[in-house]
């Protein structure tokens, strides 16, 4: 008997199935994600710069200041 969550979930577990034992688990219901790194990084906002309001104001932290 195949444990099917733990065969979605524990790539080690995955891989010790054999070749028929693999045809016969479901797809994820989640579906394949699989981002590629520049996906990865428009969708953490790592690919655009950090804009303020104000020319010399900077939002660090929870400190707002602005600077002479």
């Amino acid at each position: 008997m195949i444990d099917v969550i733990r065969a979605w979930k524990d790539p080690s577990y995955r891989a010790g199935l054999s070749e028929e034992e693999k045809a016969v688990v479901p797809t994820h219901p989640a579906g394949l994600v699989d981002l590629s790194d520049e996906e990865l990084k428009k969708a953490s906002g790592l690919d655009t710069q950090a804009h303020t309001t104000a020319m010399k104001c900077t939002d660090t932290y929870t400190r707002f200041h602005c600077c002479p």
